[in-house]
Order: C-alpha cells, then sequence, then structure tokens
C-alpha cells in the first residue's frame, strides 16, 4: 500500500485522495518532526518567562483580555475543547473525516503551532488504524477556524467522544483499549487551541468535491460526444481553429476531447448535411465545459495552497516572536467553493438541456417521443427528464454564495466570517447532483442511439456506450427505471466510464 510522508508544504490533491479515499498510510517526515519540536522548545521558553500569549494563558475571542494563571494552563485547553464541541447535525462521512484528520496533520506538521510531537502522532495513529471521531456536519461559521467540528475531533485525544471503527460505533476509550493505549491524560499549553483553529473542515470537504468535479468535467465531455452522435451534432463546431482564437484554454481542451471521442464515428455531421448549425447545447458545448475547466484549475491551485498553509493563531516563529493573526479566517476557501458551486450547476445545467432535446419529438431529430416506441402507451423517459430538471433546480438553490454572508460572533470580537464551510458543503451536494444528472444524459444518449439506424459509433464514445450496456439494457417499453437509473449513478461515482475511455482514447484534458 502506498506511503504519504507529511511535511507541511507539498500535499498535492492527489495525495489527499490517496489517503482519505483509498487509504494510504501517512508518516510525519523526519525534517517536520524536528521542526515540530524545535517549536514547542520555543513556546514553552516563552510559558516560562510568563510572557502573555493569546490562548496559552489568556482566555478567547472577547476573553483574551483575562489572563489566566499557570496552574490553570492545561486545564483552560481542555475547557476549550468541550465548550467548543457543540456541533449539530449529521456527522461527517468517512471520507471526509480522515481528510480532516490528515489536513491537520500536514498542517500542524508545518511546525508553527506550538505543540507535542506525540499528539500530532497519534493522529497519525488514528488516521492509519481508521479510527474516526464523530464530527458533526453543521456549527462552523469558518473563521477562528471551523471551531465545533475540530473541537469534536481533538476530543477523542484526551478520551472523550465516540468513534467509527471497523463498521462499528464505539466510544473512544473502548477502541484504545483494544490497542494497549489509553487517552492523553492532559493536553500541555495551547494544544488545544492548536488542534481546532484552522480551515481543515471547509478544506477537506472542498478538497473532495474539488477532485470529483475534475472528474465530472470529463465525463460531461464524454456524455455531451454520445449527444451529439444520438442527434447527428455537426462536427465543424469542435474545429481547432474555432476555439484557438478564443483563447481560453479549457474550451479548446473539450473541443480536443470531443474530436477525440467521436473520431470515427458515422453518427457525426457536416455544416450542410442536415442542417446549417445546432443549438447551442451542442455547438456551445466546448465553451461552456471549457469554461468549468478553467475554473476548476483556479480552484485546484488555492485548494492545494490551502492543503499546505499555517491556519492556527497565535503562529509560533521559533527564536523570532508568537504574532496573533487571522490565518484561520476562511475567506480565500468560501470564495473558491462558492465559485465551484456555480460552475458545477452550469455542467448540470447544459446536460439537462440536452436530455430535453433528446427526448423531445419537437427537437430529436426524427426520434420517437420520450425516447420510446408506441409512445402514449408508454412514457418512455419523460421523468427522466423531469428528474434532472429538479436537480438542477435545486443546484440553482445551493449556488446562493454562503461567502457574501457575515454574522459576528465572539460579543463582536470575531465581527466578520467566511462561511465557507457551508460553501464547501453545499458545493460538494451539487456535485452529487451533477453525478446524476449526467448519469441521466448517458442513459438518454444510450437509449436515442439504440432507437437510430445502426451507424458506427466514435472511437471514445463506443467505449462509454459499451460499458453502460454492459449494465443498463436498452428499453423496449415502460419499466421500472428506478434500479436502473441507480445503477447508472454508481457508474457514474465509481469513475470506470472515465478509466475505461481513457485507456483507448489517451488521458482526456
Amino acid at each position: 500500500m502506498k506511503t504519504i510522508v507529511i511535511d507541511g508544504n507539498s500535499l498535492s490533491l492527489e495525495d489527499f485522495i490517496e489517503v482519505v479515499r483509498f487509504k494510504a498510510k501517512v508518516i510525519i517526515s523526519d525534517e517536520a518532526k524536528d521542526r515540530i519540536t524545535k517549536c514547542r522548545t520555543y513556546l514553552e521558553e516563552l510559558i516560562n518567562r510568563d510572557n502573555i500569549i493569546y490562548g496559552v494563558n489568556t482566555g478567547f475571542g472577547k476573553l483574551s483580555q483575562i489572563k489566566i494563571n499557570l496552574s490553570d494552563m492545561t486545564k483552560l485547553q481542555e475547557n476549550l475543547l468541550k465548550s467548543h464541541a457543540c456541533g449539530v447535525g449529521n456527522y461527517l462521512d468517512e471520507e471526509t473525516t480522515r481528510g480532516i484528520m490528515l489536513l491537520r496533520i500536514n498542517a500542524l506538521s508545518k511546525g508553527y503551532s506550538g505543540i507535542r510531537l506525540e499528539v500530532i502522532e497519534r493522529l497519525v495513529f488514528y488516521l492509519n488504524e481508521d479510527i474516526l471521531p464523530l464530527i458533526p456536519e453543521k456549527g462552523s461559521l469558518g473563521a477562528s477556524g471551523d471551531l465545533a467540528p475540530l473541537a469534536h475531533m481533538a476530543l477523542t485525544l484526551i478520551g472523550i467522544g465516540a468513534v467509527r471503527y471497523r463498521d462499528e460505533i464505539l466510544d473512544i476509550n473502548e477502541v484504545l483499549k483494544k490497542y494497549g493505549m489509553r487517552p492523553f491524560d492532559r493536553l500541555l499549553e495551547k494544544e488545544g487551541l492548536s488542534l481546532i483553529n484552522g480551515t481543515q473542515v471547509m478544506t477537506a470537504i472542498g478538497a473532495l468535491a474539488t477532485y470529483d468535479a475534475l472528474n465530472l468535467v470529463k465525463l460531461a465531455d464524454i456524455s455531451g460526444s454520445l449527444t451529439m452522435e444520438a442527434l447527428y451534432g455537426i462536427i465543424e463546431a469542435m474545429d481547432e481553429n474555432v476555439h484557438l482564437v478564443r483563447g481560453h484554454a479549457g474550451q479548446s481542451q473539450s473541443a480536443q476531447n470531443i474530436r477525440i471521442l467521436v473520431e470515427g464515428s458515422e453518427y457525426i455531421t457536416r455544416q450542410g448535411d442536415k442542417r446549417t448549425q445546432d443549438a447551442y447545447v451542442l455547438r456551445c458545448l466546448p465553451v461552456v465545459h471549457g469554461a468549468v475547466k478553467d475554473a476548476l484549475k483556479h480552484i485546484k491551485e488555492k485548494v492545494e495552497i490551502e492543503m499546505n498553509a499555517a491556519t492556527d493563531n497565535p503562529l509560533i516563529f521559533p527564536d523570532y516572536n508568537v504574532i496573533s493573526g487571522g490565518n484561520f479566517h476562511g475567506e480565500p476557501m468560501a470564495l473558491v467553493f462558492d465559485y465551484l458551486k456555480i460552475a458545477l450547476s452550469e455542467l448540470a445545467n447544459i446536460s439537462e438541456r440536452r436530455i430535453e432535446r433528446l427526448v423531445n419529438p419537437q427537437l430529436n431529430e426524427g426520434l420517437p417521443a420520450f425516447l420510446i416506441k408506441s409512445s402514449g402507451l408508454n412514457s418512455g423517459f419523460m421523468i427522466v427528464q423531469y428528474v434532472a430538471a429538479s436537480l438542477v433546480s435545486e443546484n440553482k438553490m445551493l449556488s446562493h454564495p454562503a461567502s457574501v454572508d457575515s454574522i459576528p460572533s465572539s460579543a463582536n470580537q470575531e465581527d466578520h466570517v467566511s462561511m465557507g464551510t457551508i460553501s464547501a458543503r453545499y458545493a460538494r451536494e451539487i456535485c452529487s447532483n451533477v453525478q446524476m444528472v449526467l448519469a441521466l444524459e448517458l442513459l438518454c444518449s444510450c437509449q436515442a442511439i439504440d432507437l437510430r439506424e445502426k451507424r458506427k459509433l466514435g472511437k471514445g464514445t463506443q467505449v462509454a456506450y459499451d460499458l453502460v450496456r454492459k449494465y443498463i439494457p436498452f428499453i423496449e417499453e415502460d419499466c421500472l427505471l428506478k434500479p436502473l437509473i441507480d445503477n447508472m449513478i454508481e457508474l457514474v461515482k465509481s469513475n470506470i466510464i472515465l478509466k475505461e475511455v481513457e485507456n483507448v482514447v489517451g488521458k482526456l484534458k
């Protein structure tokens, strides 16, 4: 099994996925260990000098002016976690929880937080053994860090809280006993604060959505290409020169993908064969898909920066100073994940319109109404389009930017917040809806192709068609579509279609 070395600076989105989705093990680099130890030593020197340090010998937020006695400093950290663990709602899924733990380990490994190495290594142990704290999904303002959800994670280090472990929900102490281990008796100065000050919850959720979106936009090129063939789409609109003169990289990439996918197709037409030009959902397909690709490139860059960021407060710079700043504020991610929501919603919007063009007898180039023989007696794929319309309408609601909202907190000390965790959660919800819409389009386009006179499909679209037909039969007459739709959605979520197509045509852009 692959092992990912954590150094606080070089975690990629692909490495992140290896750990959170495919359960690669992690280890902390020797250089990171040295930085962590050096930072802790420096902090202890400052504590011994009785320097005033936020969150170490002061209260938190509006209470930062209250000095804490030396004898109460460790109690302060425990109280912080207990009082902040106020999350509500459903628990985050296993992938997201693993992502939160990984990103917190990576941030702490930068060596600016003042936490002991053994505390971080306990988190590494949890992650590698798949001991996953139960973290409620709601309750973060996305500034001062993802305080509430991270507090639920951190409490398990001192023996408080439940975890998922081997398909069971168990008390953390019960799990540790299986390994002959005990929780920490206490967290030392600043360690509670170091564990909850940061943007790791929003970043983990958004990183998962970003990765899936990067695959979805390629799958959209595949589903769109199959729809082009089913509707006798005109290839000239995909000409390289058309897209080069506009200059957007993503647009050219999508056009190139479509040319590769439909290469050799006998369903594709030329200008004037059947009509002069296609409707926008075909003709402008690379423009819309390409704009999403360009958005995702920017989003991925920002996510990877944040994945390797120090988002603690205060930050401890050994042999220099301890500085209170605002790196915990989630605005960079809030804006990015709102952008992701909008981009993904557009991917579904144009897909749903392609579905409408396939099922509508006024628009579908001679196909039977709602893609079924004996229309009238049979309703065929009529309600498939309804479902797609419902999903894209829901996406429009979810796309409202969370980042433009702010409610002051902590008696107005924390008077502007990002709501970035809401942005991330909704982005992932929209991503799931897009997967469903593309699954419905693939279902419709393959049905439409089978209703045409048998011809040769494109080099790449043939692979996708064959894979769909391996799991989903042609529909002769009305039947229960729900199981077929569920199978199609699982096929999309598994990413098998994209992988199999790329095995034949090469990597899509």
